[in-house]
């Protein structure tokens, strides 16, 4: 017990403060399972963006941590992961989170057979996604540009990196709060599917100027031609008007996506205050990010960081119990900042 607050306390909130509070909103027999698949899936993405190693020997890594997550677990294997990646951790809380990784697997095998399936399953779904990052990517930088060909690469990866997690956090939280015992698991798994491809398209539209210059153009590579552009040409802020349309039209699905979202979080029992609130903060914070960003008009500026301060985090956190259980405030909430998107677009 005290290796498992030890690990969903401290190493967690380590390595990620704002999935730390959802966690801890969490109804408490969803924590463990939820909280040890983000130190898992964590602690893979690390070692594949870990900057010491060529594109083959990430993935090398990759699939030999994927392995011990599919099981049977290989204590040699896994030691030598641990080390390596405590050798390659940027920060004392990263090697914590590596130091840590013989307990995350103990944990993992001590969860009933179900869980043990989910998270093993949510994990090894992600990590394919970080296999795609760094195939369709290899070798790539700011001189050799790659962009994903269609909008159907793009939508794979966002489900592969995201909406998988909304599929898990659906079946596990389903499987643990007798309140969703009428959900229809298949249809609701979709619904959080989209939950989370809203959120991680969000993340991609932000992030394209810096993974402009990583060599990673994720806006798709039809869509530009069709616009007169190629990837390249998303180096100079200045063609910020010419690449707008392909812009707005991801900004448009996104939207859509958290439309979807809002269902998602209404269709949670009113008396679920914990559950929704887990779900109310990410819809809310992604929507905030989309709509800033959206308004900007500066997405291709290398200088540019939108995000949430932390000032407006506090503030979502302190006034969302007061709304939280009614539907008309929720909706009108969410309301305000969806018609900040639909302006600007």
């Amino acid at each position: 017990m005290a290796q498992r607050n030890r690990l969903l306390k401290d190493v967690l909130k380590g390595v990620s403060r704002s999935f730390y509070l959802t966690l801890r909103v969490l109804p408490k027999g969803l924590r463990e399972p939820v909280g040890l698949a983000y130190l898992l899936a964590r602690a893979t993405d690390t070692i594949t963006d870990r900057r010491g190693g060529l594109p083959g020997q990430r993935l090398e890594s990759l699939v030999a941590f994927r392995n011990q997550v599919v099981g049977p677990v290989d204590s040699a294997v896994l030691q030598g992961l641990v080390v390596q990646s405590i050798h390659d951790a940027s920060s004392p809380k990263e090697q914590a989170m590596f130091e840590s990784l013989v307990d995350c697997f103990a944990l993992l095998e001590s969860l009933d057979a179900a869980d043990q399936e989910q998270v093993r399953w949510v994990v090894t779904t992600l990590t394919q996604g970080m296999e795609m990052d760094l195939t369709a990517f290899s070798g790539a930088d700011s001189e050799g540009l790659v962009a994903l060909p269609s909008a159907a690469d793009l939508d794979r990866y966002i489900y592969l990196v995201a909406g998988c997690v909304g599929e898990f956090w659906t079946k596990t939280s389903i499987a643990h709060q007798p309140e969703l015992k009428d959900w229809d698991v298949g249809a609701m798994s979709e619904t959080g599917v989209r939950f989370g491809k809203a959120l991680q398209l969000t993340n991609v539209l932000r992030d394209v100027p810096r993974d402009l210059r990583m060599g990673r153009c994720y806006l798709p590579a039809d869509e530009l031609a069709a616009a007169g552009l190629e990837p390249k040409d998303l180096l100079n802020p200045g063609n910020v008007g010419r690449a707008k349309p392909v812009f707005d039209a991801w900004v448009r699905t996104a939207l859509g996506y958290f439309d979807v979202a809002e269902e998602y979080l209404l269709a949670i029992p009113r008396r679920s205050v914990r559950l929704r609130l887990a779900c109310l903060w990410p819809l809310l914070l992604g929507l905030v990010t989309l709509a800033r960003l959206a308004r900007s008009g500066a997405w291709l500026e290398p200088e540019s960081t939108v995000k949430v301060s932390r000032r407006w985090v506090y503030w979502m956190i302190f006034i969302s119990p007061f709304k939280i259980c009614s539907n008309s405030l929720i909706r009108h909430w969410i309301g305000i900042h969806r018609r900040q998107v639909e302006d600007a677009i």
